[in-house]
């Protein structure tokens, strides 16, 4: 069951992707040539505490951290470690906090030094998708008119949407009902209202869209070894649209 937040919920979730939102900013200086995932996640959780949040990721479902860092070929999950980064490279970085009784969520993938051609328009095209979905996520439109916004993006520039993984509700449970696609078709699944929040988060692959989970249980992979990026914002529906909570 979908559940609607007030506007005084609302205000309170924004303070928590407020958080999500300055230390995104915060680990994007961090994430270069030579540093470790493990030196970001140490960077992130202790920005979260240091806001009185908890890191939401961490111990969710016996995940050992406290930000997701996905290089390359990795769709996401991808658990920080001594790996370092090195030129080429992309990385997205997915952060969640839970703060006053609500999460926020968001994710960004980053080039580190010069990256291929690919990998540019890989990065852009998904961000594109991000903004494009959101751009649906208005009172009356249906759930899939996001979903078809973000795979109609995607695919016309040759790229391929996960469908193992999709966005979510978001609120006082880290993931909610309902559960928000990247694939659809234009006026289906349930009616938009005033008061849903949304996780919306395209993950694409340069290749075909099929992944695969490692030996971990968590970092899932391209099958086809290809790139992927992913871009996440949290979304609140107002009566006046779409409102961006994980946006500084």
């Amino acid at each position: 069951m979908t559940v609607l937040k007030s506007q005084d919920e609302i205000k309170r979730m924004a303070d928590s992707c407020r958080i999500v939102a300055e230390v995104l900013e915060g680990v994007k200086k961090k994430a270069e040539s030579g540093v470790t995932t493990k030196e970001l996640d140490d960077y992130v959780e202790a920005f979260i505490l240091s806001k009185s949040a908890k890191p939401a990721f961490k111990g969710y479902r016996g995940y050992p951290s406290s930000v997701c860092t996905s290089i390359n070929e990795v769709v996401v999950h991808g658990i920080p470690s001594s790996r370092k980064l090195k030129d080429g490279d992309i990385i997205s970085l997915d952060i969640g906090v839970y703060f006053n009784g609500f999460f926020g969520d968001a994710a960004v993938t980053l080039p580190i030094g010069n990256i291929s051609s690919e990998a540019k328009k890989l990065i852009s095209i998904t961000e594109q998708s991000l903004q494009a979905g959101i751009e649906k996520a208005i009172a009356g439109n249906r759930l899939y008119d996001i979903s078809s916004a973000v795979q109609q993006c995607v695919e016309a520039e040759g790229f391929s949407v996960v469908r193992n993984f999709v966005g979510h509700g978001i609120g006082r449970n880290l993931h909610e009902e309902p559960q928000v696609p990247n694939f659809g078709k234009t006026g289906e699944g349930p009616r938009l209202v005033e008061g849903m929040t949304l996780a919306i988060e395209p993950m694409v692959n340069a290749g075909g869209w099929e992944v695969t989970v490692l030996e971990d249980g968590w970092t899932a992979v391209t099958r086809d070894r290809s790139l992927s990026a992913h871009f996440e914002h949290t979304i609140a529906i107002t009566k006046n649209g779409y409102n961006v909570l994980t946006k500084l």
